[in-house]
């Protein structure tokens, strides 16, 4: 009688931590250090109190030095976090490297992030990933377009992605029209001036990943930001129109808006929760 009566005490008490830690689950924003194939890097999560999410990934813009991406990689969580309708939903931003590299082979670390959101999440956070969506502002949207021509997802949201043509970017610099900056003198320094290869960078282009996206994508741009982002828009534009091997694109044009126009334009905050609650 008193192995039963010790039996049934314990299963109850298991019964009842389990079932504890089922419905309590925490929201949180933590910073931490992931690893993917012997790839480190750092990541914000911002975790809603849930324990199954859809999950956002995000990739801020250019910085000039890596002390600054852990700054960058929060700022980008917030301003993707102040247009999300939804309150259920996980935003990892991702501290991707930029100063000791050339401009592109930092696609490594990203893809890294994803691989590990896709495979390790859930592990490591004691949750249930579920949908993955990446979005990117600037650099970050080049980040996500390249990502779309790599792995599946279920959709992607690019802002004002670039550099579009480096070639005309790094042309510009090496013509002394606009100053010069680490991006194009760390491609100089490796492969000669543009007037000599070209092609070099030409291959690290946005213009060069226009085919083969694997979900569909939202491309928001401002048409009234920078002269070197807009020279090479249209070009872009109908490229991306014209892919036979692409899910759906979906473009949204904002009059007057500048660089930032996903995250000031009341349009573009709409299209972008629209094409989220869509797929």
């Amino acid at each position: 009688m008193r192995l039963w009566m010790l039996f049934i005490l314990f299963y109850f008490s298991c019964s009842k931590d389990n079932t504890t830690k089922q419905s309590n689950p925490t929201a949180y924003r933590i910073s931490k250090s992931i690893n993917y194939n012997n790839i480190n890097l750092d990541v914000v999560v911002d975790k809603p109190a849930l324990h199954e999410v859809d999950v956002l990934l995000v990739f801020h813009g250019t910085v000039i030095n890596d002390s600054s991406i852990m700054t960058a990689a929060n700022n980008t969580l917030n301003k993707f976090m102040s247009i999300l309708n939804r309150k259920d939903m996980m935003i990892v931003s991702v501290a991707y490297p930029q100063e000791n590299i050339l401009f592109g082979d930092n696609i490594v670390q990203c893809e890294a992030a994803l691989l590990w959101l896709k495979n390790k999440a859930s592990q490591e956070l004691g949750i249930t990933v579920k949908k993955v969506f990446l979005g990117g502002h600037s650099q970050g949207g080049y980040i996500v377009t390249r990502l779309n021509t790599m792995h599946q997802t279920n959709g992607v949201i690019a802002n004002a992605p670039g550099p579009l043509n480096l070639v005309y970017r790094c042309q510009l610099e090496e013509n002394g029209q606009v100053q010069s900056g680490a991006v194009c003198t760390k491609l100089k320094n490796v492969y000669g001036t543009t007037s000599n290869n070209a092609n070099a960078y030409f291959q690290r282009s946005l213009l060069n990943f226009t085919n083969g996206f694997k979900s569909d994508i939202l491309f928001v741009q401002g048409l009234n930001d920078a002269p070197i982002q807009m020279y090479s828009w249209p070009t872009f534009k109908q490229d991306v129109i014209s892919c036979s091997s692409c899910k759906n694109r979906q473009f949204v044009e904002i009059p007057g808006g500048e660089h930032g126009a996903l995250f000031d334009s009341p349009i573009a905050k709409t299209e972008f929760n629209n094409f989220i609650n869509s797929h």
